[in-house]
């Protein structure tokens, strides 16, 4: 092994060593704000359940930060995180998990819209900034799992076009994440003003402890956003990433 091999494979061990730190960092913080978002239902919002409309809405904040901030964050940073498994296997677990989300975006969607339905008078859907981002979101998030399905998974698609639209996933993908950083700091902003109104100009433990979860949702977008886009964390390729399920060569 020469001088310069070794430089790079230490390098290469400390920037894996670096990113496993602030891996562990990333998952205290996510585990912290999906804990903070119960916390504040449980102890200010009523907590959980399926008779009152109130409470059926209490499901919507909690299952989109377990999928569209914690699942997905995860989602994006699984490469560099199990960088040591086949390619192949990764695809396969990047696209499991994004199904996982789907299904929690559609129960915080139910409950969003059932509460609104069974409120009397009822609440109209869908008029909000908050709302309106959130279908583009999820939109999205629906395009991007579809896309990545068909270029990435599905047999007998040519290398070179993976290569053209792999680029145009990354960034989308990333750009959808800050998204759902966005559209949920705005959803609890919001929450928060429909429900403590004029109170809130007051500093109430509600209100504080609310503000705390929108640093949070923003602390833990942007530490996941520089470890996905840092170039040193990046995974590198193996030779069988070559081999595609067709069994020819990428």
């Amino acid at each position: 092994m020469t001088e310069q091999n070794r430089n790079t494979q230490s390098q290469n061990f400390s920037h894996v060593g670096a990113y496993s730190s602030l891996y562990t960092i990333c998952q205290i913080v996510g585990l912290l704000l999906i804990f903070s978002v119960f916390y504040w239902i449980i102890n200010f919002r009523g907590g959980f359940g399926f008779t009152e409309p109130k409470i059926i809405f209490n499901w919507h904040p909690l299952f989109m930060t377990i999928g569209f901030i914690y699942l997905f964050a995860n989602s994006i940073l699984h490469y560099r995180t199990f960088r040591s498994l086949k390619k192949r296997d990764l695809k396969n677990h990047h696209a499991i998990i994004h199904g996982f989300i789907i299904v929690l975006v559609l129960l915080a969607g139910w409950a969003s819209f059932a509460s609104h339905m069974y409120s009397n008078p009822p609440i109209p859907d869908l008029y909000s900034l908050h709302s309106w981002l959130g279908v583009v979101t999820i939109s999205m998030f629906l395009s991007q799992f579809v896309s990545g399905f068909v270029s990435f998974l599905f047999p007998g698609i040519a290398a070179q076009y993976k290569e053209a639209v792999m680029p145009y996933h990354i960034f989308f993908g990333i750009f959808n994440f800050v998204l759902a950083i966005a559209t949920s700091v705005l959803g609890f902003s919001e929450k928060l003003f429909f429900v403590l109104e004029d109170k809130y100009k007051t500093y109430p433990k509600e209100g504080l402890f609310g503000n705390f979860i929108g640093l949070l949702c923003i602390f833990y977008g942007g530490l996941v956003v520089f470890m996905v886009t840092k170039p040193e964390f990046k995974r590198q390729p193996k030779p069988e990433d070559g081999v595609l399920l067709t069994g020819a060569l990428e």
